[in-house]
């Protein structure tokens, strides 16, 4: 849900900060005093359009920031944020959007900064905004059958698992058999260089770790000198007359006659004796070490040639021994495969006849439980319309298949990642009419019950964790404006709402109520939010029903209104529980 909004220097709103509850909040106030302003800079915020037009008068810059809370671990907004590099700590995330005067913006998720179109994708799962003048998710066709799989994904979740899991070695065998029908001539010079590359690193007969050794050996003839002369000085240091093991041997002899003499003595000598015999054994591995010691310059010329041959190939096929020889490996096999193409393509087309049988029978299966739920979906939003009073509207979930076109091996059907189907809602609102698509619904006060019916069905498997409805319920009145206040209400029961609306039967089914006015001070308007009592939401309805004139009538209606959304509410919780 969206916890904290803060707007600062936004069109006339010099600097406000607002914070929201679960459930259904209203925001009513006179035309002009900023209302939809606050729904443009939460806009703004999830990545809509922005421009300098938006940066108060005689400011250098609007800064927009918004806190959510998510409810949930799985949250699509979780994975789209890990997928940027973005970490999301004790289900917080916070966006912020900077536009400067010359529209430049400045977009940050949780302080890290990203492109707009980041702040958008990430949005969208937090919020989703509908006016009579916005095209939303539900109106894009494209997002039907994600919609439909959402509606029914107790069971067609799993049958859309396995489809995709065999999709994947279809469209892996699919690709491999396009690059063995490439052109011959292709595959002829490809062949030739993959050839001559694998015999280069052949003649070279390199070993693992070789390059290593020889730099290793390198390193002790061009030094050859220096350990020559250290080793021999240090040889000179332990033997020889009046060296370090004569002197050692001179203490051990005295030690053995102090010991004779004081037993406490004993572990001072053993201790002597093994430095003494651990030395000796040092100084006769120098002088092999000397003994075997020798200058020479033209092995020092083959090691040299050694490593500029393996740096040579180097360069070509991998940067260590190792990458040249899982490279050498590679191509063995592809060379392999190319010489025996006729046979691997014989292969592989079976495998691929196999994995189109297969695939066909998932992509109907999942075609025939889509088709079951569409059918459900139907019927709930029938439901649903009639409720709103349109118990005329036709409505139908249309399918544009192409799982009857399979015939054989031969006439190979054109797989998608999500199946066969393509997914439209259709619509017919008037008796007689024919049904149309969703998007060529024209009537407002249609519209509006429309998507509410849907939202009403969907927000229970959308995951967004906010939704707006901007004057939804504009050119309705009476009977169909408290079915669409029971049916906003409804949908706050499982996804938090931020609704302005000129309704009062809207207003009072407020869970919280935001009054939005507008005051002058030193010549410059601003706009103000003052969150009402009782008291005080009684007398606001009172005047969205009456205008400007508040009298006791009108003040009982409120009441009374205020007392029916109350009963309303408390059934629709019980039923909820």
């Amino acid at each position: 849900m969206l916890q904290e909004l803060a707007i600062k220097n936004f069109a006339i709103i010099d600097e406000l900060s607002l914070s929201f509850e679960k459930g259904l909040t209203v925001l009513t106030g006179e035309t002009g005093a900023g209302k939809s302003i606050i729904i443009d800079a939460v806009h703004l915020l999830v990545g809509g359009r922005g421009s300098s037009e938006f940066v108060r008068h005689g400011e250098g810059k609007a800064e927009i920031e918004g806190l959510f809370l998510l409810d949930q671990e799985q949250h699509p907004c979780v994975e789209r944020a890990r997928e940027f590099g973005i970490e999301i700590e004790e289900g917080m995330i916070i966006l912020r959007r900077e536009i400067s005067k010359s529209g430049k913006s400045v977009c940050r998720i949780n302080g890290k900064l990203v492109t707009i179109s980041t702040l958008r994708e990430i949005g969208g799962t937090l919020i989703d905004i509908h006016s009579q003048h916005e095209t939303q998710e539900l109106l894009n066709e494209t997002f039907h059958l994600p919609l439909l799989d959402q509606y029914g994904q107790q069971e067609i979740s799993t049958s859309l698992v396995n489809y995709e899991e065999i999709y994947k070695q279809y469209e892996t065998a699919l690709s491999r058999l396009k690059r063995f029908n490439e052109n011959d001539q292709q595959l002829a010079h490809r062949l030739d260089l993959i050839q001559f590359q694998y015999q280069e690193i052949q003649k070279a007969n390199l070993q693992l770790n070789e390059d290593e050794e020889l730099l290793e050996e390198k390193r002790k003839l061009v030094n050859f000198e220096r350990l020559f002369e250290s080793l021999n000085t240090s040889y000179q240091s332990l033997q020889g007359e009046q060296r370090g093991l004569d002197w050692i041997g001179l203490l051990m002899s005295q030690l053995e006659t102090a010991a004779e003499v004081d037993k406490d003595m004993e572990p001072i000598l053993e201790s002597v004796q093994n430095s003494y015999y651990m030395l000796e054994d040092a100084a006769h591995s120098i002088r092999d070490h000397l003994d075997n010691l020798e200058f020479n310059p033209e092995r020092l010329n083959q090691i040299e040639s050694r490593l500029n041959e393996i740096n040579q190939l180097k360069r070509k096929y991998g940067t260590t021994i190792e990458d040249i020889l899982e490279y050498s490996s590679k191509i063995e096999e592809e060379i392999e495969t190319i010489q025996h193409r006729d046979h691997h393509i014989e292969e592989l087309q079976k495998e691929l006849d196999i994995l189109q049988k297969d695939l066909y029978l998932e992509a109907k299966q999942l075609s025939d439980l889509r088709q079951k739920w569409a059918k459900t979906l139907t019927e709930n939003i029938h439901s649903e319309l009639k409720q709103l009073y349109m118990d005329k509207t036709i409505f139908e979930v249309r399918f544009h298949s192409t799982s009857d076109q399979y015939i054989d091996e031969a006439s190979p059907i054109p797989f998608r990642k999500d199946g066969l189907d393509n997914v439209e809602f259709y619509i017919s609102t008037n008796p007689g009419e024919p049904l149309k698509p969703l998007t060529k619904v024209a009537s407002g006060g249609e519209l509006s019950r429309i998507m509410l019916a849907l939202k009403t069905i969907f927000s229970k498997h959308q995951g967004v964790t906010s939704i707006i409805f901007d004057e939804v319920d504009t050119g309705v009145s009476g009977r169909v404006a408290q079915a669409i206040a029971e049916k906003i209400y409804q949908v706050s029961i499982h996804s938090q709402v931020l609704c302005i609306s000129h309704l009062p039967q809207v207003a009072s089914m407020a869970d919280t109520h935001f009054f939005i006015m507008k005051e002058t001070s030193q010549g410059r308007t601003r706009t103000k939010v003052k969150t009402l009592n009782k008291e005080e939401k009684i007398k606001e309805i009172g005047r969205m029903i009456s205008g400007v004139e508040m009298t006791d009538l009108t003040k009982q209606h409120a009441q009374e209104l205020i007392e029916l959304a109350h009963s309303i509410k408390q059934g629709k919780k019980s039923l909820k529980g």
